[in-house]
């Protein structure tokens, strides 16, 4: 609470606390990575596209969905946007395959892909300035929509399967961030690298300089 001063009112601020919505998120991201890779890399047939289609909307889209709601309320707005697209991506993906015809290919989802990997790149350098693991991992994950969304575009076979290559590098990494920020999470310090810089601690700050600026903050700060 801000003690108020001359003619100004108190401002009061609850803050609740929120575990780190990374883990569901990478979560998700590994599970979509490895089912939509089995699908390019032809592990399971050109037939089984309707239920990627089904795995792809109720479980990914789920999780990063629930990221993308936790990421905001914990105040980290450009982690709360990577998953948000992800969430959305997965969902528009997992649409196509139930309303296509399986093996078939849709410039339009081939021109969201392209959008969709645009923004989570951009979204990758501003979460790697401070979380250079996730962020290395979104831009993965970016660049694997693009490569697809030439596929859908009228690329070469090559195409899907490099998608499905680079989709097959993000499982792993996607899964030790899932492994490190748990250990994190319940040890309260970092157990496996994590490679964080500047502000972003896994050790809690002191109260008073969490609050520091926090009446400033959107959602908090009068806005016009």
């Amino acid at each position: 609470m801000r003690e108020p001063g001359p003619g100004m009112s108190a401002t009061r601020i609850l803050l609740r606390p929120v575990g780190s919505p990374l883990t569901i998120g990478m979560s998700g991201l590994a599970i979509a990575s490895l089912v939509q890779s089995g699908l390019d890399l032809h592990w399971i047939g050109a037939g089984q596209s309707h239920p990627v289609g089904l795995i792809l909307i109720s479980v990914p889209f789920i999780l990063q969905l629930i990221a993308c709601l936790f990421s905001y309320l914990a105040r980290d707005g450009a982690t709360g946007a990577t998953v948000g697209v992800l969430s959305g991506s997965w969902l528009a993906l997992g649409l196509v395959h139930l309303a296509s015809a399986p093996g078939s290919r849709s410039g339009a989802l081939g021109l969201m892909l392209l959008a969709a990997g645009g923004t989570i790149m951009l979204s990758a350098v501003a979460v790697g300035g401070t979380k250079p693991l996730p962020g290395v991992v979104f831009a993965l994950a970016a660049l694997r929509f693009t490569v697809a969304g030439i596929y859908e575009l009228g690329g070469g076979s090559s195409w899907q399967d490099a998608a499905g290559l680079i989709g097959l590098a993000v499982v792993p990494l996607a899964c030790y961030c899932v492994l490190a920020f748990e250990l994190e999470g319940q040890q309260h310090h970092a157990v496996l690298p994590t490679f964080r810089r500047g502000n972003a601690r896994a050790t809690p700050h002191d109260l008073a300089e969490q609050l520091v600026g926090v009446v400033n903050e959107p959602g908090v700060r009068q806005t016009t």
